[in-house]
């Protein structure tokens, strides 16, 4: 794999500043410690501009290439935050917050994108600026979200911006992409059944909500099966069912139902919301209960841009040799708040046959973060070429 030599020569030290963040995961916003981690290795490197405290615990390093930053400004940004998942790797740098662990390979993406700050920051072989984001909360707290309204991009005057992933299943080092529709929008759905609770043994003197709120379950997944025409994509899963009593004799008054929606199109999102609100509402006053319907847009779809998608694809030939085109998504990635408002491209780079993603068993795989670190600087020097 032709990986930049630096990368190499720094494969060790990479490894090392992941393992230490591995060891110490944190979640959402609370990426304290991470982002402290961060700023002070960006401060070490000589990169010009350290900002911390975005999005509360984010950091952003500005890095400005041989002729003063002067041209275009392009955006590499990496997440941070681990999940509330308890570790069953038994590394010997396993997580030493019970109950935490980075088991979607975030503490893999932060130390990829400082390994390429600091090539960066010691090459200036570029001609523009690099701005590099780390950030907090994208497991289910929109971090992504965050940083666009705090103005990070128009702030440093970022162009064009790109994301990257590790990827279970691909071979390590890979690569793989996609124009277009990417990652799935994914929205939170909350249906609140309320009923009139009683004794078990008198289902006839109650309106029993587990029933209705049995009925409603089933009844949504025709939403996809008849509802939505068969070519296009869309996942509807009701994950948690929780009722207001926890005796075994007692009728429950209320029944909450979660879940998620999965789409790509926004016509066929607003066909979601709109088959829930009809199905759930008319399900329960069938049998005469009510319902309220909580539904979120939560994260918006990934939408790669055509012409970096492009340039994204060139990057990752130069270092593999290849990229291959990759298949739709049904997961959510909050990067998708920066590709709305800029154009710019997410790609996925192969982790291996590993445990995958938001599973007690996964950990990143070490032999990645060269080629990780040299998609980075292979992008931005493809991108900003330095002139003369």
């Amino acid at each position: 794999m032709p990986v930049k030599n630096r990368f190499a020569d720094l494969h060790e030290d990479i490894t090392a500043w992941r393992r230490d963040i591995h060891a110490h995961p944190e979640l959402l916003f609370d990426t304290v410690r991470t982002a402290g981690v961060v700023a002070d290795k960006l401060k070490e490197f000589g990169v010009d501009t350290v900002e911390t405290g975005v999005a509360q615990n984010g950091v952003v390093g500005v890095i400005k290439g041989k002729n003063g930053g002067a041209g275009r400004v392009i955006g590499l940004r990496a997440d941070m935050d681990a999940l509330p998942i308890l570790e069953n790797t038994g590394v010997d740098y396993a997580s030493g917050t019970p109950g935490v662990m980075h088991a979607c390979g975030h503490d893999g993406h932060t130390a990829m994108l400082l390994g390429a700050a600091k090539y960066l920051a010691e090459t200036r072989n570029f001609d523009g600026t690099v701005v590099v984001m780390f950030q907090p909360a994208e497991e289910g707290g929109g971090g992504g979200r965050v940083m666009v309204e705090e103005g990070v991009l128009e702030r440093h005057g970022v162009d064009e911006v790109y994301g990257m992933h590790n990827w279970p299943g691909m071979p390590v080092g890979s690569f793989s992409i996609r124009p277009g529709p990417f990652f799935a929008a994914a929205d939170l759905l909350e249906i609140t059944v309320t009923g009139l609770g009683g004794h078990a043994a008198k289902p006839h003197m109650t309106i029993d909500t587990t029933v209705v709120a049995s009925h409603i379950v089933l009844a949504l997944q025709s939403i996809v099966s008849r509802n939505l025409n068969p070519v296009k994509q869309a996942v509807v899963s009701i994950t948690s069912f929780e009722t207001s009593s926890t005796a075994f004799n007692v009728i429950p008054n209320a029944v909450t139902l979660k879940g998620t929606v999965r789409t790509f199109d926004p016509e066929v999102q607003d066909l979601c919301e709109d088959n829930i609100r009809r199905i759930a509402e008319n399900t329960a006053a069938a049998f005469g209960a009510t319902v309220e319907v909580d539904y979120q847009r939560n994260y918006p779809a990934t939408v790669n841009a055509e012409t970096e998608t492009d340039y994204a694809i060139a990057a990752a030939k130069r270092v593999s040799g290849d990229c291959a085109y990759a298949p739709l998504v049904m997961g959510g990635e909050d990067f998708s708040f920066m590709l709305n408002e800029r154009p710019g491209a997410y790609i996925l780079v192969g982790n291996g046959d590993t445990a995958d993603v938001h599973n007690p068993d996964y950990n990143f795989d070490d032999e990645a973060i060269p080629a990780g670190c040299s998609y980075w600087a292979e992008l931005v020097e493809m991108r900003l070429p330095v002139s003369g």
